[in-house]
């Protein structure tokens, strides 16, 4: 995966469970919101640093 990529994955993340963090004192519902999202958020750089991963392999 790419170095820009993957800021991009780790900020972004960060900022979820930051917004997460501060919506728990607002509304339980938003803070699950945004908790799933976060956590869709990693696993889907998970997902995209596999599938590099593999394409490099085949490539190679």
């Amino acid at each position: 995966m790419s170095k820009g990529l993957s800021l991009w994955f780790a900020a972004s993340s960060i900022i979820l469970l930051i917004v997460t963090a501060v919506s728990l004192s607002h509304s339980l519902w938003l803070a699950l919101l945004f908790s799933i999202l976060a956590i869709g958020n990693i696993g889907w750089g998970f997902v995209i640093k596999a599938k590099r991963n593999r394409a490099e392999l085949n490539q190679s």
